[in-house]
């Protein structure tokens, strides 16, 4: 297909409507305004509940390493974690090495991850049924390749 052909079909790769930044930003303010709403009625936000839910997966964890898990910056995850250190959520405390830092559920951070656990299952049963099982898979397969291909640049 010539490049006046791609440009003409509505559909078109080069087409900035179609581009690819512009729509995950889209669709992610969308789906982080469903969570943020669901979870709410425990004083969190949906990027602080998946803070959570990967320390509840990871445990104790260098905050590099949980930055990489991310997909994070240092700088940008260590914000993102005060407002949970500030709400006694998590503990950050330093290995002999000052320089790493461990990231830390605290025993309220464990227990608002409980109470919130239902309320993100509400969100993700809402857009999971909006989908349909085997577009969210498909939906999930797409993400994930999309991913190693950033990461491979």
């Amino acid at each position: 297909m010539s490049q006046t052909e791609l440009e003409k079909s509505p559909h078109a790769v080069l087409d900035v409507v179609n581009c690819t930044s512009a729509n995950l930003r889209k669709v992610n303010r969308l789906v982080t305004q469903v969570y943020d709403a669901s979870l709410r009625p425990v004083g969190l936000r949906a990027t602080q509940f998946n803070l959570i839910a990967t320390l509840v997966k990871l445990g104790d964890t260098p905050l590099s390493r949980l930055a990489g898990v991310l997909v994070m910056d240092r700088t940008t995850l260590t914000r993102n974690l005060k407002p949970l250190v500030d709400k006694g959520l998590i503990r950050i405390d330093h290995e002999e090495d000052q320089r790493i830092r461990i990231i830390s559920l605290t025993d309220e951070g464990k227990i608002v991850f409980e109470e919130a656990l239902p309320f993100w299952r509400e969100a993700q049963s809402q857009l999971v049924e909006g989908l349909g099982q085997n577009r969210w898979s498909a939906f999930l397969d797409d993400l994930r390749a999309m991913i190693d291909v950033v990461q491979r640049e």
